[in-house]
């Protein structure tokens, strides 16, 4: 047998009508899902990176934003196609491995875990870092072992408390995000509420201070902004009439953020000098510039229930791209376990909200979000790659959401993308690429040999209940 036949099972698809049995518990409105998109969308983007983006691209920020939302858009125009064609948990990796093959999904799978672990980790220790300026405001102080230096012990139990809500049920997490959403959308207009009278339109000259290149740049890095939005395709199993409700969620959810997001740096620049803005609490540092520091507790509080849904959504996410690999055998099927009562793979929730909980806590991570980024962009790519290859493969199949200007939509998103790669640096693509030469290693010596597919091409192996959960 040559290399050729050898690596052949390794492009073996899934067939589309593999997932006729759902298991997961279908709550979900295209409200709800615009909230959870929102709810993952808006935190980290706006209450951190803003600041980190407008020192490095000026007032011109609000263009960075433009250009991540206009790739994103792309991205997400295929992403509505798919998940209304394929209403089935797992996002990315299950689009890929329909249309492209089982390599390929595992590599985005992989991607995935990334994106979505290493997101939580962040946001969760920037939640704890707020959370530590919102009691020092008031004069207090905590230990610089509880929420900083080589332990943050609040930052692990920020995750932790988030996976205990996740893993008691749907339910409980659309009613938690959805109030959450309301408040960090009140906190952002009482900042615009506040700020806006005080905008200087000197402080915008010159508008590009580094040029497009600048601009661009910024674009790179605000794309951690965007993130959540992909995280509402996981909720596919979970959604009440997907072939409507989840295109409007994930475009809806992704044009609200991206209006918010311009008018947001726009004031921010406007009230503080650009240069000025590379801290970690740019929205709050804004109001105490201006001397209003009532104003800057409340949208520190603010923050804190933005990250807090960030970090839900998120680690949602996490789970359901664990729980869909599992379930087709690339993963142990302990993380395919379904809870009898509330219907959701608790065991991968708490799972993988203790892990993600150890590396928050003993692991502080600098600069990360470029490495985010960059599992990111790849999976958009290979979900872009895989709804033309899908138009080829299976046009017969009913697409209730289709992307328009085809094949054009979904080239230019694959060429936004590897070009934002590009533009985070070969240090950031070189750790990305050791990160997946590993996840390759684990393909063959293990997720290849236990593959559904593998075992049984024809007969899907349904998501267990686990009776002792």
């Amino acid at each position: 047998m040559n290399i050729w036949q050898r690596a052949a099972p390794w492009w073996r698809t899934k067939p589309i009508n593999l997932d006729d049995h759902h298991h997961l518990h279908r709550v979900l409105s295209a409200f709800d899902l615009t909230f959870l998109g929102m709810g993952a969308i808006i935190g980290a983007g706006i209450f951190v990176i803003t600041g980190t983006a407008a020192a490095i691209a000026g007032p011109g920020v609000a263009l960075s934003f433009v250009l991540a939302g206009l790739a994103c858009f792309f991205s997400a125009l295929v992403y509505a196609e798919l998940t209304a064609m394929i209403p089935s948990s797992g996002s990315a990796y299950t689009y890929t491995y329909m249309a492209i093959g089982e390599i390929m999904a595992w590599i985005i799978g992989w991607a995935l875990v990334l994106e979505y672990g290493i997101s939580v980790a962040v946001v969760a220790i920037g939640w704890s870092g707020y959370l530590g300026r919102l009691v020092s405001s008031i004069g207090l102080a905590l230990p610089h072992w509880l929420h900083g230096g080589q332990v943050n012990v609040l930052a692990g139990l920020s995750v932790l408390a988030v996976s205990m809500i996740l893993s008691r049920g749907v339910h409980e997490t659309r009613r938690a995000n959805n109030l959450i959403v309301w408040l960090k959308l009140a906190v952002i207009l009482l900042f615009l509420l506040l700020a806006m009278p005080h905008v200087k339109l000197e402080l915008w000259q010159p508008f590009l201070p580094h040029g497009f290149p600048g601009v661009t740049a910024g674009a790179a890095s605000v794309f951690f902004a965007y993130i959540g939005f992909d995280a509402v395709a996981t909720a596919a199993e979970e959604t009440r009439n997907p072939g409507r409700d989840l295109p409007r969620g994930i475009l809806f959810s992704l044009l609200l953020c991206t209006g918010i997001y311009i008018i947001v740096s726009l004031t921010l620049t406007g009230i503080v000098p650009f240069h000025m803005l590379n801290v970690p609490d740019p929205v709050s540092f804004g109001l105490s510039y201006l001397g209003m520091r009532a104003g800057a507790a409340i949208v520190a509080t603010g923050a804190l229930f933005g990250l807090t849904s960030v970090m839900m959504v998120m680690m949602y996410g996490q789970s359901r791209i664990f729980f869909a690999m599992a379930r087709d055998g690339l993963l142990p099927g302990f993380f395919a376990r379904i809870h009898p009562h509330f219907r959701v793979p608790s065991q991968a929730t708490l799972a993988t909200g203790f892990v993600i909980a150890l590396v928050a806590t003993f692991f502080p991570i600098d600069l990360v979000h470029k490495l985010v980024n960059v599992g990111t962009l790849s999976a958009f790519a290979l979900v872009s790659v895989a709804v033309i290859v899908l138009r080829a493969r299976r046009p017969e199949l009913d697409r209730p959401f289709r992307v328009p200007a085809m094949p054009y939509v979904p080239i230019l998103a694959i060429l936004m993308c590897l070009w934002l790669i590009i533009r985070l640096g070969w240090t950031t693509i070189a750790v990305f690429l050791a990160w997946m030469a590993a996840g390759f290693l684990i393909y063959v010596f293990y997720a290849r040999h236990h593959s559904v597919l593998a075992r049984n091409a024809s007969s899907p192996t349904p998501a267990t209940v686990d009776s002792d959960a």
